[in-house]
């Protein structure tokens, strides 16, 4: 059979002009669909028929069209080993254990492809093994969760707590379920065990009433419920992103930057031309990623509930990427909030808050560690290393930006955005963007030298920008001025406020034939009393004190009108001129 693959997928490549490895994968993706559709077909009585149809679709996978003997060999020893771990070590450093022979595994497999390295259209092993790591360490902690009392866990602990080991077969199912196996995304076994069982879709109470509050008659007895729509857009959505990947791959390249000819470009060209560049390197995993939550979503594992406002199912338990937020983000913190999703939670939930000592908050030292091991997980080449320094500086930068600059850009109580705020949320939509374009080409080049050539094309421009930005908010006396500033516009704001609080409930109590006193009552009502006028912002500080004062003097002549009101009822003072 593995004849037939190679011979079709060689005249399909040559066809398309697509090299031939990412062509099988795109064909496991594209088959996993009809696949998913018999797996949720098959007797929900009878479990062991999906376990034994899971591991035949992923022995295809890595046997019959990837030719992975090697590959399979490496997935069963990170497995059988978390699993004789997770069995015969009973104390605490059982998931430490498990994850420090998980990393290291992974780690030497990534140190033999760096002075091995494959042509940048292969495909290997490695990408399933990263997969494998998370939820193999994962699993590490659910079974020390479950032999922990209960009253230690935080509820997604609890959640997740796996009481007993479960059988071989399971595992290995686990392990092996086809639809994620060679890009993701991860999950915890606990929801792979909601999903063979079909707990994972029993309707809660909440969620068995319609819209307007009327209960159901009965609950639905169908075990998966029906997701092929929501399966075919997510599979449209993957075919589009991969058809654009290809089409723009005939258009830009990664070794165009780092040739004399881009060197001659204008300096604007160079660094507009790593944007489109950088969004070239995403649309591959746009699309196999969309593609495998697709499959996902047809076998049912994607089902995360109901949603009580809609009474509509949720399909996003294991979304892994929001194409959309990440291109519109105006900031580092949305950016890597939509990238990799599963990636992310892994990291947070099972490495930064689990080397955090109890009793305490993470701090710099669990930082450092979750930072080491997202680099290590993806590799040792020079380039991973590079961009997450760069991403820890534009984190950094993003943080001190949105303290010290944006609350300039909102109104003083920091509730609405001011006049001006789309303007800084154009400046920093681009200044994102270009900074993450700038970051990623050395995750693309690998090779120190190539990506110190591709910076020094831009002049090192981002850099120099973050370390100016980072020196210039470190000094003291500069954090001290800016919040000296936003402190008086608080003040000003909350003064203002409540000027305007006793002149409402003073126009209330007034004779009907004063509410239309005079145009300077009139207008300090209705004057704007938040958001910055023209100028810096100690302009602005000084022109909402003026403000103040013109309100104070207002209210006084107010005072004097009304108590001439009270004294002659019925009769309107003149008004002085």
């Amino acid at each position: 059979m593995l004849k037939v693959v190679e011979s079709i997928m060689g005249s399909i490549a040559k066809c398309i002009g697509m090299p031939k490895d990412p062509l099988k994968l795109f064909l496991t993706f594209i088959l996993s669909y009809p696949f998913c559709a018999v797996l949720k077909r098959l007797p929900d009585s009878r479990p062991i028929y999906k376990q034994i149809f899971c591991l035949s679709v992923s022995a295809f996978y890595l046997l019959g069209i990837f030719n992975f003997w090697g590959g399979l060999q490496t997935l069963l020893i990170s497995s059988f080993g978390t699993y004789a771990l997770a069995k015969y070590v009973k104390g605490p450093l059982m998931p430490w254990a498990v994850f420090v022979f998980l990393m290291g595994h992974l780690t030497i497999n990534h140190i033999h492809r760096y002075f091995n390295p494959l042509w940048e259209s292969e495909v290997d092993i490695t990408g399933a093994q990263m997969v494998l790591v998370m939820k193999l360490s994962a699993f590490g902690w659910n079974v020390h969760d479950g032999r922990r009392p209960s009253t230690e866990l935080s509820s997604i602990q609890k959640d997740r707590a796996l009481t007993t080991l479960p059988p071989v077969i399971d595992f290995l199912t686990y392990v092996f379920f086809f639809p994620s196996l060679l890009v993701g995304p991860s999950f915890d076994y606990a929801e792979f065990r909601r999903w063979l069982d079909f707990s994972m879709f029993e309707v809660e109470s909440a969620a068995k009433q319609a819209v307007n509050g009327k209960p159901r008659k009965a609950p639905r007895k169908r075990k998966i419920p029906r997701s092929g729509r929501v399966a075919a857009r997510k599979a449209l959505e993957g075919v589009l992103w991969i058809g654009l990947w290809i089409g723009l791959g005939r258009v830009l390249s990664p070794n165009y930057i780092l040739s004399n000819e881009f060197r001659a470009r204008p300096f604007v060209f160079r660094i507009f031309y790593l944007w489109p560049l950088g969004f070239y390197y995403r649309l591959k995993y746009y699309g196999a990623w969309s593609l495998s939550e697709g499959a996902c979503t047809l076998s049912g594992l994607s089902y995360n509930g109901v949603d009580p406002s809609t009474n509509k199912r949720k399909w996003d338990r294991v979304k892994n990427i929001d194409p959309y937020r990440f291109e519109t983000g105006q900031n580092t913190y949305t950016l890597l909030e939509t990238w990799n999703m599963n990636t992310n939670k892994w990291l947070k939930t099972y490495v930064y808050l689990r080397v955090t000592p109890k009793g305490k908050k993470p701090g710099f030292i669990s930082t450092l560690i979750t930072f080491l091991t997202s680099a290590f997980w993806h590799g040792v080449s020079p380039g991973y290393y590079l961009t997450f320094v760069t991403g820890a500086f534009m984190q950094s930068c993003g943080r001190a930006a949105r303290r010290y600059i944006r609350p300039f850009f909102l109104t003083p109580d920091l509730s609405q955005p001011s006049p001006y705020k789309k303007y800084y949320d154009a400046v920093t939509y681009v200044g994102t963007q270009l900074t993450m374009a700038y970051a990623v080409q050395p995750f693309m080049l690998l090779s120190f030298s190539d990506s110190v050539r591709a910076w020094l094309t831009v002049y090192f421009y981002i850099h120099i920008g973050l370390f100016i930005m980072t020196a210039l908010f470190s000094v003291k006396s500069v954090r001290k001025k800016i919040e000296a500033k936003l402190a008086a516009r608080t003040v000003t704001a909350s003064k203002l406020e409540r000027l305007r609080f006793e002149i409402e409930n003073a126009r209330a109590k007034r004779a009907p034939s004063e509410l239309h006193a005079g145009p300077d009552i009139q207008e300090a009502l209705h004057e704007p009393s938040l958001g910055i006028p023209d100028g810096d912002v100690e302009e602005a500080v000084e022109a909402m004190q003026l403000d103040l004062a013109e309100l104070r003097n207002d209210l006084e002549q107010f005072k004097r009108r009304t108590a001439m009101v009270s004294r002659d009822a019925g009769t309107r003072p003149k008004r002085k001129v």
